[in-house]
């Protein structure tokens, strides 16, 4: 199968960075829905590329046709797989329902943008990409890297759930023996795939035979 007709039979997906710690989970997943032949829409906030920096020395160029460069080359994606948009961009197609993606992450998700969402406010695109899913119902997946949660974050939590959206933190598990960073990083990352339904063979599955 060619990389175009792999791309026609896949799936669409918004991505959002924004400046929750956690980068390391965002890119991970960027690269393994590229890999998988996905379609997919990424967005960032400014508080995104100081995280990136600051975490993994990465560069989030402030223009979206750098961006779209700086990632097809990195993970040799087909053309016109990968689509970087703007904060304001509001002639983007996620920002209308007319056009919704078939599903969106936020990885890694800050609380501020999660009670953006909850609250119902669109003021910036990522914020808007997400009203889109829920007014569409369509999958949204929230990725906060947060620790402890107050109460208002639990309560925005819950409301969103209720709302549809799956609450997804960003909280490894031990029982498959990583040895490493990238083990630990693969964890959450196949738990965001498995909910996308984007077949991954990132780590055994609990149960299965060896």
């Amino acid at each position: 199968m060619s990389p175009q007709q792999k791309l026609n039979t896949s799936k669409t997906i918004t991505l959002a960075f924004t400046g929750a710690s956690g980068m390391p989970y965002g890119i991970r997943l960027l690269e393994l829905l590229l890999a998988g032949g996905n379609r997919v829409y990424l967005l960032y906030s400014q508080a995104a590329q100081i995280v990136a920096h600051q975490e993994l020395q990465l560069t989030l160029p402030s223009r979206a046709k750098e961006a779209e460069e700086l990632f097809s080359r990195r993970f040799n994606a087909a053309e016109g797989q990968l689509r970087v948009f703007g904060r304001e961009e509001w002639f983007a197609p996620v920002a209308s329902g007319s056009n919704p993606a078939d599903a969106m992450v936020v990885c890694p998700c800050t609380m501020g943008t999660l009670a953006a969402i909850a609250a119902g406010l669109s003021q910036k695109l990522i914020e808007r990409a997400a009203d889109v899913m829920l007014k569409e119902s369509r999958k949204l997946i929230l990725v906060p890297r947060e620790t402890p949660f107050s109460a208002i974050h639990l309560e925005n939590m819950l409301k969103l759930a209720r709302g549809g959206a799956v609450i997804l933190p960003a909280n490894p598990g031990f029982y498959h023996h990583p040895v490493n960073v990238q083990d630990v990083v693969d964890f959450v990352v196949a738990r965001i795939l498995d909910h996308l339904g984007v077949a991954h063979s990132l780590m055994p599955r609990w149960g299965a035979e060896s």
